[in-house]
């Protein structure tokens, strides 16, 4: 497959505006986090305040996650994406004046809940709109493209963050991150949706989110790699994402240091992505499963932090275990699922694989006091290399589809 052949996905209209719409977007909610983190810690907050904070969002996109798949199979998905959009960037707009020094905490953290509603109606929706904006054989090169700009757009992302943190602030950062979210519903609206594959007599509501579920329940390859991510970003990815900004102040004194390890890994995502893609794969799943591994590498280096470029080069390469995801995981979705039903299953993997995050953010802090840091990093690692292994076992992880179903 010729990735990056002349005019072979940029010739698609539909696909191109998606795309630069994508750009723009991730450009703008790659800088979020550096802000928000910096004017946390700037105005007295802990690593327990911060992850509290954090999680609020992923509780929100987890707890509206069935409506958004609902809805993003009724209505034109590029409609709920520019709703879900501009109602983001209303939101980290109003945190410029909500986020002073002065202010409570929870003030922050209702915007940031509100967010994750957002979230959940934009993850639902732009994975299943790609069936109408590509050929199904083009699907798997449209979705690393799409992967692939989203983590170049993750690794400028965050040094437009700091940047801007540095020159004026996190609060007024929040204002760079509303305009990106804006500009990016502009190509969107622009989009030409094909709905008329998704178009079948409706049904009530609770039928409809109970039919998504049972889609989910009877691919079980999709419910135990949903699973596996659930619990591993519980534990592993709340861990890191709480202490990386923490660890990385106290130890090296510098802000910048947590968003040049973000830019790492998402280089060392696209590296192993466009590998994947190269290598022609033959067992996809197994091969994603065993790569995902690599992600111990982060908690690992936090636990044992020698240095600011010990971490910065740990995290580039703990990225290459996201690229098999990125090739493999969503072309089997939309390979696998039927068109009217995308909607739902996406929210279902947005929703469980981030389920129960919030938790795991929320109880960092205390586990960190309970445990000791580096204690509760190293068990997170070896907790992950474990599940790893469990999941293998289940039919249909080997290949992403059922076994004894050909390609």
């Amino acid at each position: 497959m010729e990735l990056f052949e002349a005019g072979f996905l940029w010739s698609y209209k539909g696909y191109r505006l998606f795309w630069i719409s994508t750009t723009i977007f991730v450009l703008g909610a790659s800088a979020f986090p550096i802000a928000l983190a910096v004017t946390i810690l700037d105005a007295g907050g802990t690593a327990t305040s911060l992850g509290l904070i954090l999680g609020a969002r992923v509780l929100s996109a987890v707890l509206f996650a069935p409506f958004a798949g609902v809805w993003s199979d009724r209505l034109p998905r590029k409609q709920v994406m520019i709703l879900a959009d501009l109602g983001r960037a209303g939101l980290v707009f109003a945190m410029v004046f909500i986020s002073a020094p002065e202010m409570p905490h929870i003030f922050l953290a209702v915007l940031v809940f509100a967010m994750g509603v957002g979230d959940s109606f934009g993850a639902a929706s732009a994975g299943a709109i790609m069936p109408s904006l590509l050929p199904e054989d083009k699907l798997p090169a449209g979705n690393v493209a799409r992967g692939i700009v989203v983590r170049s757009a993750t690794i400028i992302g965050p040094g437009i963050g700091g940047v801007s943190v540095f020159l004026i602030g996190g609060r007024l950062t929040f204002l760079i991150t509303a305009v990106a979210f804006a500009l990016g519903t502009y190509f969107l609206a622009k989009i030409e949706e094909d709905m008329n594959s998704n178009k079948k007599q409706q049904e009530s509501f609770m039928i409809e989110m109970r039919e998504g579920l049972r889609t989910v329940r009877d691919i079980p390859w999709i419910g135990a790699m949903i699973a596996m991510a659930s619990v591993q970003l519980m534990v592993v990815i709340a861990a890191e994402t709480v202490l990386l900004p923490v660890i990385t102040r106290r130890e090296f004194g510098t802000n910048t240091a947590f968003a040049l390890s973000a830019a790492a890994f998402s280089l060392g995502a696209i590296v192993s992505a466009i590998a994947c893609v190269k290598l022609k794969i033959k067992h996809e799943g197994e091969f994603s499963v065993l790569v995902w591994m690599l992600l111990v590498i982060t908690t690992l280096s936090l636990a044992f932090p020698i240095s600011e470029a010990f971490v910065v080069l740990s995290y580039l390469f703990a990225g290459f275990s996201v690229g098999p995801w990125e090739a493999f995981w969503n072309s089997a979705i939309q390979r696998e699922v039927p068109r009217e039903l995308q909607g739902r299953v996406f929210s279902i993997d947005h929703m469980g694989s981030a389920g129960l995050m919030p938790l795991g953010m929320a109880l960092v802090g205390p586990a960190v006091t309970l445990f000791g840091e580096k204690q509760l990093l190293i068990g997170a690692s070896v907790f992950h290399l474990i599940i790893c292994l469990v999941v293998l076992r289940v039919p249909g992880v080997k290949d992403l589809r059922m076994p004894g179903k050909t390609a």
